[in-house]
């Protein structure tokens, strides 16, 4: 089974190069990682007309940002009152309301820099797999509306009529939600920062980071960048920088394989509503189109690892199970990316040091939390105060055997996928 390579990269309608750290630099706030979080960051505290700069080891959006599924969510993974039951009632409050908003401001966010990603706010469906997840998303729907949230719990023919496939007990509809292009949009917000005044650099791995007196020195190759503040912002594609962080998360794998665009009469009933998909299974599921017509169909795995076959496998049968007129047409197009999952499902703050922080756990919702949380990242560092995140900050984070816990969701992928949707 061969593959063409990451969708997102061969589609993506903005450009974004930048080149190495070529000198030394000093700058009110340096930033490591180029992904959602990081470029947001770099935007934000640039406008604010603060010096800046972002280093990334590969390119803008190599990592999650560019291989995400492109569902621009609001809120977590987790039900609200999961969130407020482990957080407590205040701090949950607050992330939820702050991450209620997330879409908006997302959405705000690509029309104020012009960027060019497919965005589509048409909402997302959230789609009963089985009759528990009927009830599960029943439970979510209460939940999200004595919030206040709007939204819709659907029938089976309705989210049959929704999707334009009879595999579904029903769906949760956000209207709220949408999709864009991940990579276009990463690479927009990087444009949009340089254009502001950042000063970005790809192919620029960092080796190590220092505190010495009232700054930090980040060592990239010869070269090092001195800051009064700090931000690193790598998730599942953190890099060794020595000992003054290392974050702790489990890293989850997740696969994505694409069609080619499908004839406009099959796009009259698959997906017409242009919503965004995934499926209340354990191991999770999604669908979504993008703008040219192809069916994009995602799974937790590893595509790129031991399971790929299986993972591969699986694809073909689960386009097939979904849309049996479908069932011979081929994917053309497999990726993988890694997720940084922590133990309860909430992203982390940690504050490692004096002026400076670390931005990590999104457990697969990346494009909402990271455009918020790096915004107001920026926001705290340069104003000195915390009052601007969406939660408090904490020393450290530790997470119990991550390898282990990694193998375990990657063997339950496999075993899962070998057998599903025959």
């Amino acid at each position: 089974m061969t593959f063409r390579p990451n969708l997102w990269r061969a589609t993506a309608r903005e450009s974004f190069s930048a080149p190495p750290l070529d000198t030394d630099r000093t700058v009110d706030l340096a930033i490591i990682g180029g992904g959602f979080t990081g470029c947001a960051a770099a935007l934000e505290a640039a406008r604010q007309g603060a010096s800046v700069c972002l280093l990334d080891a590969m390119t803008i959006g190599h990592g999650g940002s560019g291989r995400n599924v492109g569902l621009v969510n609001a809120g977590l993974w987790l039900p609200p009152d999961t969130v407020r039951r482990q957080m407590g009632e205040a701090a949950g409050n607050r992330l939820l309301a702050t991450l209620a908003q997330a879409p908006t401001r997302v959405f705000a966010l690509i029309e104020r820099e012009g960027i060019d990603c497919e965005a589509t706010r048409n909402g997302t469906l959230h789609l009963a797999h089985a009759p528990r997840g009927m009830a599960d998303l029943t439970d979510r729907h209460r939940q999200g509306r004595a919030m206040g949230a709007p939204l819709e719990l659907l029938g089976a023919s309705e989210t049959a009529r929704r999707t334009g496939s009879t595999a579904f007990h029903g769906a949760l509809f956000d209207p709220r939600a949408g999709t864009i292009q991940p990579l276009s949009y990463v690479r927009g917000l990087a444009r949009a920062a340089a254009q502001a005044g950042a000063k970005l650099h790809e192919q620029s791995p960092v080796q190590a980071i220092d505190r010495a007196s009232d700054h930090w020195t980040v060592t990239s190759g010869p070269h090092r960048l001195t800051a009064r503040r700090l931000l690193v912002a790598t998730n599942a594609y953190h890099q060794t920088l020595g000992p003054a962080f290392q974050p702790a998360f489990v890293p989850v794998h997740y696969c994505q394989y694409a069609t080619d665009p499908l004839p406009p009469a099959l796009l009259d009933t698959i997906l017409p509503g242009g919503e965004g998909c995934w499926d209340t299974a354990l191991v999770m599921s999604s669908v979504r189109r993008d703008q040219a017509g192809r069916l994009i169909i995602g799974g937790i795995g590893n595509g790129d690892g031991p399971g790929a076959r299986v993972h591969a496998a699986w694809a073909r049968r689960k386009l097939a199970a979904l849309y049996p007129g479908l069932r011979d047409t081929p994917l053309t197009h497999g990726w993988s990316g890694r997720i940084a999952m922590t133990g309860d499902h909430i992203p982390k703050i940690v504050a490692f040091g004096p002026d400076a922080c670390a931005i990590f756990g999104y457990s697969g919702r990346g494009i909402g939390p990271g455009t918020v949380f790096g915004t107001q990242a920026a926001q705290a560092l340069l104003s000195g105060t915390d009052d601007p995140l969406p939660l408090t900050p904490i020393r450290r984070h530790r997470e119990t055997a991550p390898a282990v816990q990694a193998a375990y969701y990657e063997t339950g992928a496999c075993l899962t996928h070998a057998i599903a949707a025959r």
